[in-house]
């Protein structure tokens, strides 16, 4: 079977992503050909030469038509931009003979709970935790676990429905809003699992590498300067270099390192969420992708490669030049939500962009559409991004962009209040 004249792949995400054009855009430059792999509603799916619409929800009947398609049109990889479809990318590749991380390890990074259930016995670091479902009797679950803890759902993204909860009280009003959030995204009545976990104090960071053969390259350490506290756990900053001490930042890529070997990770991008106390690096959790969102905008490797050139270069064999990013800090602003309504229009952009340090302001959120806030919600307003030579300098520019920045936000009223 021959094989394309360039390199071509599938390119697994879904229509809301944010990712996939910054992947398309990189395989350009890179000539390599992409077959977007979308997730679609049975209705809507479908096959055609540059673009593959399937239901994710249906996993075997993906699997067999991305196979299929494989067979026909030959493909020298298969990447996912989000969780989504991480484990189905493995799964195909398995089929296909290509490249890939285990099935079982895609699993289990994009399930909090099969993932806890690997590190702790490996000695990485973690929160205590318990599994239950929403068929649980809550006031049980309430007199079972220490507090504060952290009840959070195990396979969403973006601290989607992660709720820290101080009282019993509290705890069972948080599992019944955790039930509506997975019940409004997913349909049906459940059960639904989740995880409830011990609140670990401290700073948060987040780690971006690549694996190759099972080693770690560090790619960036990022601090994420604001701190997350709860009840809902916004991410809103990050900056790097990191600011924190070379010894600490060994540590953090130690605990990252043993975390994907306990996983059976071995290759691709890699995104880890650690926090950091007296007791040193506590780990939260380990994804087989590359950072979410916008943010990779910041991130420069050798000559001028983007992350995901670096992903790219390494899922068809074309070798990385360099793991080095580029000198000087970085940083950039995920902008929350400050409530519930639709955006009905914004103003400071121009003035944001004039701050010194800024390189770019993008506003991703489509006006006169609904905005929904942590923790129901799962996207931001836009991105922020930032260079300097410091760290405190890319901090400061981004604060200051960041309160130019002016949001109009008319408030729903609910059907059953309108006259």
């Amino acid at each position: 079977m021959k094989g394309p004249a360039h390199p071509r792949i599938l390119l697994l995400t879904k229509v809301s992503s944010y990712r996939a054009p910054a992947f398309v855009a990189a395989a350009e430059r890179l000539g390599i050909e992409v077959v977007q792999v979308v997730d679609a509603p049975g209705p809507l799916a479908g096959t055609r030469p540059d673009r593959l619409a399937l239901d994710f929800s249906r996993p075997e009947e993906a699997v067999d038509a991305m196979v299929t398609f494989a067979r026909q049109t030959p493909v020298a990889a298969i990447l996912a931009v989000d969780d989504s479809g991480s484990l189905l990318a493995a799964r195909a590749s398995a089929a296909l003979g290509l490249a890939h991380n285990e099935p079982q390890a895609a699993e289990a990074a994009r399930d909090k709970y099969v993932m806890r259930r690997l590190l702790a016995p490996a000695g990485v670091p973690v929160p205590g935790f318990r599994r239950y479902t929403t068929e649980d009797d809550p006031g049980r679950i309430a007199g079972q676990v220490t507090y504060p803890c952290v009840i959070k759902p195990l396979r969403r993204t973006g601290s989607q429905g992660v709720i820290r909860v101080d009282t019993p009280a509290a705890l069972e009003a948080a599992i019944a809003r955790l039930q509506q959030i997975l019940v409004a995204g997913d349909g049906g009545d459940g059960p639904y699992p989740f995880l409830i976990e011990d609140y670990i104090p401290g700073v948060e960071v987040a780690l971006e590498g690549m694996l190759d053969a099972g080693e770690l390259h560090v790619l960036a350490l990022f601090d994420k300067p604001d701190p997350l506290e709860g009840p809902f756990f916004e991410e809103t900053i990050y900056v790097t270099p990191s600011r924190l001490p070379e010894a600490t930042q060994e540590a953090i890529a130690g605990t990252t390192r043993a975390a994907a070997a306990a996983l059976g990770l071995r290759r691709g991008p890699i995104h880890a969420e650690l926090r950091l106390n007296d007791g040193g690096p506590w780990l939260l959790e380990v994804a087989g992708r590359s950072i979410g969102g916008l943010c990779s905008q910041i991130l420069r490797f050798g000559v001028d490669r983007s992350l995901e050139e670096l992903i790219l270069r390494q899922a068809v064999g074309m070798g990385i030049e360099s793991y080095r990013r580029q000198e000087g800090a970085r940083g950039v602003m995920m902008i929350p939500i400050p409530a519930k309504g639709l955006l009905r229009g914004y103003d400071g952009v121009e003035d944001a962009e004039a701050v010194a340090g800024i390189t770019g302001v993008e506003i991703t959120a489509p006006l006169n559409n609904l905005l929904t806030p942590l923790p129901e919600g799962d996207s931001y307003l836009g991105f922020i991004f930032a260079q300097a030579e410091t760290a405190a300098a890319v901090e400061g520019a981004l604060r200051e962009a960041h309160a130019r920045l002016k949001f109009e936000v008319e408030a729903v009223i609910p059907l059953m209040l309108r006259s």
